[in-house]
């Protein structure tokens, strides 16, 4: 019997989240809406939304996993790999969910962190530059 599986990569800059797993389809979305790939699917290129790209293994087992956008391409119809910049894999739609907020909020208090932190360092060069610019005022000398 011929291999009707795919090879699926997905990678973000941190980490490879899939490495060639053999799959027998992939359910993916682009700004066109919702497409389906199986094994001898034509050479392609497309850019993901924000969405949940599901598959299925030669087991007949479901697996997801949240990409942030990203690059899809079809090789040879026989590979699928993704690039994104963010990739959260997840076993089930309601696991995948929780996740994804989890991860959210923590990107969102490392934002806000970093914004003080900026804000702070702003203040702070600010300040050495008022000292160097007028010296006399930090010494109580009238100008």
């Amino acid at each position: 019997m011929p291999d009707i599986s795919l090879k699926l990569t997905i990678a973000t800059p941190a980490q490879v989240v899939v490495d060639g797993l053999r799959i027998v389809s992939l359910r993916a979305e682009d700004e066109s809406g919702g497409f389906g790939i199986h094994a001898g699917h034509e050479d392609m290129v497309t850019l993901l939304s924000a969405s949940v790209v599901r598959w299925t293994t030669p087991d007949g087992v479901a697996h997801f996993c949240a990409v942030d956008g990203g690059v899809l391409i079809v090789s040879n119809g026989v590979a699928v790999s993704i690039a994104c910049r963010e990739a959260v894999p997840g076993a089930s739609l309601q696991r995948l969910e929780a996740e994804v907020h989890e991860v959210r909020a923590a990107q969102l208090d490392a934002t806000r962190r970093a914004r003080v932190e900026q804000t702070r360092l702003h203040a702070h060069a600010v300040r050495q530059m008022l000292r160097y610019l007028c010296p006399q005022a930090e010494r109580g000398v009238p100008e």
